[in-house]
């Protein structure tokens, strides 16, 4: 078997008709969407037709939750993104599940398999991401037994082979950097490809190959600039955020789970 694995998409419709592209000569039997699909000042119309042309098994991420609970003022950029999705999208956003298993032994969950706004792979308490031990990720799976596991959330792709099952982030379809007050912190890819995993089933186990997608990034950040968003075009454009003071104040957003900088 082998499993075409996208996430965190946040409605870059260029970054995605690229992914999906690619992935279709990768031989894949099975795509599969960890969610955060449509939240971002981009194209989230363009990326539900692009979506509702290729099944895929799909779970809902943070800030998909966000756009079906949203705050009675939401801020500019949901509210672009609210008015731009069809009703026949959130409906099926609503359907979801926030995490679930494939027959091949496979646990999909878009943070930890108990809470999307946490990192499974990655301690960010330092203001950037490190990998956080075996031993950590373990006790965030336990009772979970599975031999692979499917996350998300971070951006950052990961490959971790914790002696007991292989952890695997695919990293972000549509934005390979952020920066989050909560706590402050970046997520810098170092790049602006697209990103995304294809799985291989084989004798000895699971094996994982991460790849790095060629697309029109400056299309793409001229469109965030356009809806006003200069951080997510620079983001865009370059692949690296720098955190925000530590002893800043926190930008105001929307509430709602796991809101980040430039959720508004």
């Amino acid at each position: 078997m082998r499993l075409a694995v996208l996430a965190d998409i946040h409605g870059n419709s260029f970054a995605l008709a690229a992914v999906l592209e690619h992935a279709a000569r990768q031989g894949a039997d099975l795509f599969v969407n960890l969610g955060d699909i449509h939240y971002g000042p981009l194209d989230p119309a363009g990326t539900a037709d692009l979506l509702a042309g290729r099944p895929m098994v799909t779970i809902a991420g943070n800030q998909d939750r966000l756009l079906l609970t949203p705050p009675p003022e939401p801020g500019p950029t949901l509210a672009y993104v609210l008015a731009a999705l069809p009703a026949w999208e959130l409906t099926r956003l609503a359907a979801l599940p926030w995490a679930m298993t494939l027959e091949a032994g496979v646990l999909l969950c878009h943070g930890t398999p108990c809470d999307d706004t946490r990192y499974l792979l990655d301690d960010v308490t330092s203001g950037r991401p490190v990998l956080r031990p075996a031993g950590d990720v373990e006790a965030d799976l336990m009772g979970w037994n599975y031999p692979l596991v499917l996350c998300a959330h971070s951006h950052i792709p990961r490959v971790l082979d914790t002696g007991r099952r292989l952890v695997v982030n695919p990293g972000s379809v549509g934005l390979p950097a952020y920066a989050d007050d909560q706590p402050p912190h970046a997520m810098s890819c170092g790049s602006p490809h697209a990103r995304y995993a294809v799985l291989e089933r084989t004798g000895a186990g699971w094996r994982a190959e991460l790849f790095e997608v060629v697309y029109d990034w400056q299309a793409a950040a001229a469109l965030a600039e356009a809806n006003g968003r200069a951080d997510w075009a620079r983001c865009l454009a370059t692949g690296v955020a720098e955190p925000p003071a530590r002893d800043a104040a926190p930008a105001a957003r929307p509430a709602g789970p796991g809101a980040r900088q430039g959720a508004s």
